[in-house]
């Protein structure tokens, strides 16, 4: 395997990342090629994962009265969240769409399993978090290799775990991640949703950034990164 990447790999790589969009209103009925589908699942499950501990399954899910079930646990969870939420936000909230669930192809749940090769897993001891971050970074490569094979998705939330277990009927120990909804869509939007909608903005980097210690954003041992920063990458 080559160890370097072209101008025009690396362009395709951060198109991926920029153009990424969490799909919840734009799905079409067109199926998702078998062939597509597994590289996609390969990407996942090539993630970086503690001890190599690869924590994670993937349960494809077609069956459309599966799908009511998690869609009707979604319909209560999204009222019982609205409770929290005041006027005019809840109203806002309410309006949006935030699931694709009935109208996606393909729904698939990412799991975490923290007894897969035994109790002792190298680098869990002292972080046991670890392994449901290994699961995110399974779900990000599933994203990013969805979006490059021209396949939306989208992340449902609001969702009760029990519901899920009890549907999916997993063990006992095993965590459902994410809740995710494949397909097509007929377009991928320039920017996200709740973007869009003035829900949340978007912070800038140099807000998020600090230098040697919490806070700090200012360090003379790091000047021309933040002088980068201030500057629009994007």
């Amino acid at each position: 395997m080559e160890d370097s990447f072209t101008d025009e790999e690396k362009r395709g790589f951060y198109k991926a990342i920029y153009s990424r969009r969490d799909v919840r209103s734009h799905f079409i009925s067109k199926p998702i090629e078998e062939k597509k589908l597994s590289k996609i699942l390969h990407a996942a499950h090539h993630a970086p994962s503690v001890g190599f501990s690869q924590p994670w399954n993937f349960i494809l899910i077609k069956d459309q009265e599966t799908k009511k079930k998690i869609k009707e646990s979604f319909d209560e969870e999204k009222k019982r969240s609205s409770q929290i939420v005041e006027e005019p936000k809840k109203s806002k909230y309410m309006s949006f769409k935030l699931e694709g669930i009935l109208e996606s192809p393909v729904n698939l749940c990412v799991t975490y399993d923290p007894t897969k090769f035994g109790p002792f897993v190298i680098g869990r001891s002292s972080i046991p978090e670890a392994g449901l971050y290994s699961v995110c970074c399974a779900i990000q490569n599933l994203w990013l290799s969805a979006r490059t094979e021209g396949v939306g998705l989208g992340w449902v939330s609001i969702l009760s775990n029990e519901v899920l277990k009890e549907t999916l009927q997993l063990p006992e120990h095993v965590v459902p991640v994410a809740y995710l909804c494949l397909g097509y869509v007929n377009e991928f939007a320039d920017k996200p949703d709740l973007e869009t909608a003035k829900w949340l903005p978007r912070l800038d980097l140099k807000d998020v950034v600090y230098y040697e210690k919490w806070e700090d954003k200012e360090n003379l041992d790091w000047k021309e990164i933040q002088d980068l920063i201030q500057t629009d990458l994007d």
